[in-house]
C-alpha cells in the first residue's frame, strides 16, 4: 500500500507538534523543518483543526499546537481519515469497470492486506511516533 502525500504531510505536521508539546508553532516553521511546500500544509493544518486535532488561532501569539494529548490521537484513524478517498485498486472505489470483479480472488486479498495494514497503524499512537522526542527534536531543529 502507498499513502498519498497528503497522509504523509499530516502525520509529519501531527509529529512535529508532538514533538513541541505545549508551544504554539507555525506552519512556516513546519514546512522549514521538513522542506515542504507551506500551501501544502495549509490545507492540511486547516483540516486537521476542523476535524478536531489541532488547535489554531490566529494573529499576534497565535500558532497551531495539538488539541487532545498525543497518546489520544490514533495513527490507524488519521491515516483513514486522509486516505478515505483513495481506493487502493479500481475494484474498490465507485467507479469500477473491470470485467473480473464478480470472480477476482485479488479484490478480497487486497482487502484483507488493506485491513491488516490498517490493524498495524491501530496499534499507534502519537505519543509511540515521538517517543524519541529529544532525538526527533534535534533532527527537526526544535529546541528540545
Amino acid at each position: 500500500m502507498r499513502l498519498t502525500t497528503y497522509t504523509d504531510y499530516t502525520l509529519r505536521t501531527l509529529m512535529y507538534l508532538g514533538v513541541c508539546g505545549e508551544a504554539r508553532v507555525t506552519i512556516e516553521d513546519i514546512a522549514t523543518a521538513y522542506g515542504i511546500s507551506r500551501n501544502h500544509l495549509t490545507k492540511i493544518v486547516h483540516e486537521l483543526g476542523r476535524d478536531g486535532y489541532l488547535e489554531t488561532s490566529r494573529g499576534r501569539g497565535g500558532g497551531i499546537r495539538l488539541a487532545r494529548p498525543a497518546a489520544e490521537i490514533n495513527i490507524g484513524e488519521v491515516v483513514r481519515r486522509c486516505e478515505r478517498q483513495n481506493a487502493l485498486v479500481e475494484c474498490f472505489g465507485s467507479g469500477n469497470r473491470c470485467c473480473i470483479t464478480s470472480v477476482c480472488m485479488l479484490r478480497s486479498a487486497l482487502a484483507e492486506a488493506q485491513e491488516s495494514f490498517m490493524l498495524v497503524l491501530d496499534g499507534y499512537t502519537l505519543a509511540d511516533l515521538v517517543r524519541p522526542r529529544r532525538a526527533l527534536a534535534c533532527s527537526l531543529g526544535v529546541p528540545a
